[in-house]
């Protein structure tokens, strides 16, 4: 947990002051959320603990995307670009936030890397947050969907032992499936702890070495970006007027 925020623990900083930092990450992430919809891109904060398999997961995204969708990406991690680096390999223009000793992405740490990415031009943008199963959690970065990357590996239990993640999920993608041959993991009970914690049970099991369930993560993040279409074309008080892409 980092000390200057708490990172929701109220006896490591006081209730007024983390609310404080609460409603003001809060405002900045409204502030990102106007500018993607504005722009019709579909920005997903991508979860999960160190080691489940986000950037691979997002590296068989663009293999099996083909150039269809405009990806990019900004990766959150304590020190280092090599996530941020692998995913430019991969094709996915991407900028690293290196956060020092803070465990978790904030909205102003987005819009800061907002003004050194194209992500005007792209159709999804993904926020690689910091892995963590607790507190990016607690973080509004503007998002549409929150998305939780949880490896087999990891244990049947981590939905019902860690349920404020799950509890904002969207979606969850069960990784790493091609070892499930290997390993005594019961899918059925991941799936009961899912149903117990999250709003609207919904998993992907998915491969990023075999490509499985991939082309069914795609599916739906193409729904998504429909219905953000949609809303990007409703009239929106809190939304930019359109133009060139501008993070002010």
């Amino acid at each position: 947990m980092c000390d200057t925020c708490g990172c929701g623990d109220r006896e490591l900083v006081a209730v007024e002051v983390h609310e404080r930092i609460l409603a003001g990450n809060d405002a900045m992430a409204a502030h990102n959320r106007a500018h993607f919809v504005a722009e019709g891109v579909l920005a997903i904060n991508l979860m999960g603990s160190p080691g489940s398999g986000k950037t691979a997961l997002l590296e068989a995204t663009a293999r099996a995307s083909g150039g269809r969708l405009r990806l990019g990406a900004v990766s959150g991690d304590l020190a280092t670009d090599r996530d941020a680096a692998r995913l430019n390999r991969a094709g996915i223009p991407s900028r690293a936030i290196t956060t020092g000793s803070a465990c978790h992405l904030d909205a102003k740490m987005v819009h800061a890397a907002l003004h050194d990415a194209p992500w005007g031009a792209l159709d999804v943008f993904f926020i690689e947050n910091v892995g963590n199963l607790v507190c990016p959690a607690i973080y509004d970065l503007g998002q549409a969907a929150c998305v939780v990357a949880l490896a087999v590996t990891e244990g049947e239990d981590k939905p019902i032992k860690y349920p404020v993640m799950f509890k904002t999920a969207d979606l969850v993608l069960l990784t790493k499936c091609d070892l499930l041959p290997h390993l005594e993991v019961d899918v059925a009970a991941i799936e009961d702890g899912l149903a117990r914690v999250m709003p609207v049970p919904r998993m992907i099991q998915v491969s990023a070495r075999t490509g499985e369930g991939v082309d069914a993560w795609l599916a739906w993040l193409a729904a998504r970006r429909a219905a953000l279409k949609v809303r990007a074309q409703a009239p929106a008080l809190d939304a930019p007027a359109r133009g060139p892409a501008h993070v002010g």
